[in-house]
């Protein structure tokens, strides 16, 4: 068979090898670069490549290397802007770095989030950037824990061992703290997360450590938790004026709880900042536009997203620390109009 005759076909490793007179598994490896050839043999497979104008199945280049050179991210809802921002930062690493990306949205179940866990077990990706919104019973932290190549980011799972990555949290609630304080406000409402999920934890343990800066412990703080959705701010805003606007100020610690919050007071016709003022997590809403532009914690997402993905990619898996390193990202306090001192009722 010539080279026209086999060009009508679908080429194979072995159509090369038998036209440059070597071994398929001599093509093989110098396509995997694992064989230095002399030069005329070399060129020989390069010639005969070209002109059968053969394509590598990439798929069964990377099961031969045993990797998929597939990376799996794993998030709640790709629909909120927060995890929309942070999938395109890590999408952009994974191209600098020639990674393929699969992006898999759990819905924040635990059955989704241990079904993408076992792909990693299976070796259908090579690591996972693995992040969830509600506590783990140690379920999720056992297969991690079994799995291995797993970066937690954004909300803890707390007996995971595994690289980890938060904003700062802690500075997060504080800079709203003091920055409330600094205004005069010391009944201030806190809406978050319960207290076993990390994010919710440290940004309430900041408030009250911004606050105590100007009130020493006459700080009076009180509490709604439920999840980082625009629904339970709408019902932590119907509650706070079911119960006479307990506070003169209030930090909600995401952007769904701000909105959903500003929501049903700009409907109810609560002033903000004359009534209430509010202070925001994370920035990734477009809070510049509201009326009146809304104060807010920014988290860094994109930064975020980049360097999850080069952990991931740059953790010496066989000598992971015991336990596990955590590495806190900064974040800043975007100041705009919607903190005043408090109201005189």
């Amino acid at each position: 068979m010539d080279r026209r005759e086999i060009r009508e076909k679908a080429t194979s490793l072995k159509d090369v090898a038998s036209a440059a007179g070597v071994s398929v598994t001599t093509v093989s490896r110098l396509l995997n670069g694992s064989l230095l050839l002399p030069e005329d043999t070399r060129k020989r497979i390069e010639d005969a490549i070209r002109d059968l104008n053969y394509r590598p199945n990439p798929h069964a280049r990377r099961l031969s290397r045993g990797r998929s050179d597939t990376i799996g991210l794993v998030v709640p809802d790709i629909a909120n802007p927060f995890f929309a921002a942070f999938v395109a930062a890590v999408e952009e690493e994974a191209d600098g770095r020639s990674l393929a990306l699969s992006l898999f949205a759990t819905l924040n179940r635990t059955g989704r989030e241990v079904a993408y866990l076992e792909l990693l077990e299976r070796k259908h990706v090579d690591g996972l950037i693995f992040v969830t919104n509600h506590p783990d019973d140690g379920e999720l932290a056992g297969l991690i824990n079994r799995v291995g190549k797993v970066v937690v980011v954004d909300e803890d799972v707390p007996a995971a061992h595994a690289p980890k990555l938060f904003c700062d949290n802690i500075e997060g609630g504080y800079l709203a703290g003091r920055h409330l304080g600094e205004h005069g406000h010391h009944k201030v409402l806190f809406v978050g997360t319960p207290g076993e999920m990390l994010s919710g934890s440290r940004r309430l343990e900041g408030l009250r450590r911004g606050l105590a800066g100007h009130w020493g412990g006459g700080a009076a703080i009180t509490s709604y938790r439920g999840a980082y959705t625009i629904e339970f701010g709408r019902e932590a805003a119907q509650r706070f004026l079911a119960e006479g606007m307990p506070a003169t100020a209030i930090f909600a610690s995401s952007d769904e709880i701000t909105i959903g919050m500003v929501e049903v007071f700009r409907a109810s016709g609560v002033s903000i900042p004359g009534d209430v003022s509010i202070v925001g997590f994370d920035d990734v809403a477009p809070f510049h536009l509201f009326a009146p532009p809304i104060t807010a914690i920014r988290q860094p997402v994109r930064a975020i997203g980049k360097r999850s993905l080069a952990l991931l990619a740059e953790t010496n898996w066989q000598d992971l620390a015991s336990p596990a390193p955590e590495e806190l990202m900064p974040v800043e306090i975007v100041v705009r109009e919607s903190v005043a001192p408090p109201a005189k009722r």
